[in-house]
């Protein structure tokens, strides 16, 4: 098995100067939807981040979400600076439930499809989260960033949590699919 080594930098030599692109260049402000489409290559997980606001408990489906620092701790979603829940992940502990593939149900309730079922919710913790998820990061706000339409909210993981035996929801091109089995190569 190979172990990558996540810290370290590769460098690779690049094509000449002047030489052909293979794809098209299409300038950034020409299209917002080429753009968006064009970005929509990059296959992401998909979060739903919950918090509690009143004893209420909220979500919003997220597939914006990095990790930043080992030490401290941190990791980032990216929200809309018009979404709702954004003036609580400043100021509350919040949760990142990273969904896997049976939870797409769960992924469009909180995208704004609210008739898509129950939620299970795994309470007592700092934040409340969604059961059954593949991954799950209690975090405390820990700092927010301008990011143009979006606001870069970082938070400080507290404690987290995994589950080895299913597989995460993917979003892209616009579609949700599943990870699919890595066939290993023939030696």
């Amino acid at each position: 098995m190979t172990e990558f080594m996540w810290n370290t930098e590769v460098y690779e030599s690049t094509a000449p100067v002047g030489s052909a692109a293979t794809t098209p260049v299409v300038a950034p402000q020409s299209s917002q939807r080429q753009l968006r489409n064009t970005l929509g290559n990059f296959a992401t997980g998909v979060t739903v981040i919950t918090y509690e606001s009143k004893g209420v408990f909220h979500g919003v489906t997220v597939n914006s979400f990095t990790s930043v620092s080992m030490d401290p701790p941190l990791v980032l979603v990216s929200l809309m600076r018009s979404s709702r829940a954004l003036p609580y992940l400043l100021e509350r502990p919040f949760a990142i439930n990273v969904l896997s593939n049976d939870q797409l149900a769960t992924a469009l309730k909180f995208a704004g499809k609210p008739d898509q079922g129950e939620i299970d919710w795994v309470t007592g913790e700092q934040a409340p989260r969604i059961d059954d998820a593949v991954a799950f990061f209690q975090c405390l706000p820990w700092a927010g960033h301008d990011g143009g339409d979006h606001m870069l909210v970082l938070g400080e993981v507290q404690s987290f949590g995994e589950r080895e035996d299913i597989k995460p929801l993917l979003f892209h091109r616009g579609q949700w699919v599943e990870l699919a089995a890595h066939a290993p190569h023939a030696s």
